[in-house]
C-alpha cells in the first residue's frame, strides 16, 4: 500500500477520533489507537522519532479513555471543566520547555536543529495538553493551537501533507473547543452561584 494512502488512512482516523470525542461517543478511543499505530510507523520512518514515541503514549491513552469512559451504567462519568492558576502553568510549561531542551541535546537526530527542537517540543506539549484535556482543564485548548501550528509546520516540512492539513484543521477545532468549555465552565459557574448549598455540602 502506497505511504501516502496509508498516511490518508491515518488521518481519516485522526479525524474521527475527534469527531467522536466532542460527542463524548466511546469508540473515539479505538479510533485514536488505530490512527496512532499508522502513524508511529510513519513517523518512525520518516525521521521522527519524538513524534514516533508520542503515538505509543496516545495507544496507551486510548485504553485509559476507553475504560474511564465507562462507567456501571454505560455513560460516560461527569468531569466539569475548570481553570488553573497561573502558577501551575508557569510550572507546566517550564517542565515543558526543560524535557525540550534536554531531549534535543541528548538525541540531535539527522535533520538538523529545527526538526529536532519542534519534535521535542510538540512530543512533550502534547504530552502535558492530552492530559490536561483529559482532566477538562480549559485552557487545554489554547496549548493545542500552539503544539498544532508547530506540529502542522513540522509535518509539512517532512513530507506529511495530508497530515499537516488535518493539523490546520485542529486549530480551527481547538479554538471551537475553547469557546464551548469556557461557555460550559461559565454555565456551571452560573447553577453553583444559585445554589451555593451544593458548595457547602461538596455535592458539587
Amino acid at each position: 500500500m502506497p505511504a501516502t494512502l496509508v498516511e490518508w488512512i491515518a488521518v481519516v482516523l485522526a479525524f474521527a477520533y475527534v469527531l467522536l470525542a466532542i460527542r463524548q461517543n466511546r469508540w473515539c478511543w479505538p479510533a485514536a489507537a488505530a490512527s496512532a499505530a499508522i502513524y508511529f510507523v510513519l513517523f518512525a520512518r520518516g525521521g521522527l522519532p519524538m513524534q514516533a514515541a508520542l503515538q505509543v503514549f496516545y495507544i496507551v491513552m486510548a485504553a485509559y479513555g476507553w475504560h474511564a469512559w465507562r462507567s456501571a451504567h454505560g455513560e460516560p462519568a461527569e468531569l466539569r471543566v475548570r481553570k488553573w492558576p497561573g502558577r501551575w502553568h508557569v510550572l507546566a510549561l517550564s517542565a515543558v520547555l526543560l524535557a525540550t531542551a534536554l531531549n534535543v541535546r541528548l538525541l540531535p537526530g539527522e535533520s538538523g536543529p529545527f526538526v529536532a527542537g519542534a519534535d521535542a517540543f510538540v512530543a512533550w506539549g502534547s504530552v502535558f495538553a492530552t492530559w490536561l484535556t483529559a482532566r477538562k482543564v480549559l485552557e487545554s485548548w489554547l496549548y493545542w493551537i500552539v503544539f498544532d501550528v508547530v506540529a502542522a509546520v513540522l509535518y509539512f516540512a517532512q513530507g506529511f501533507h495530508a497530515t499537516a492539513g488535518l493539523f490546520v484543521v485542529y486549530v480551527v477545532l481547538a479554538i471551537q473547543g475553547f469557546v464551548a468549555w469556557r461557555a460550559d465552565l461559565a454555565r456551571s459557574a452560573r447553577a453553583a452561584s444559585a445554589l451555593p448549598g451544593l458548595e457547602r455540602d461538596g455535592s458539587s
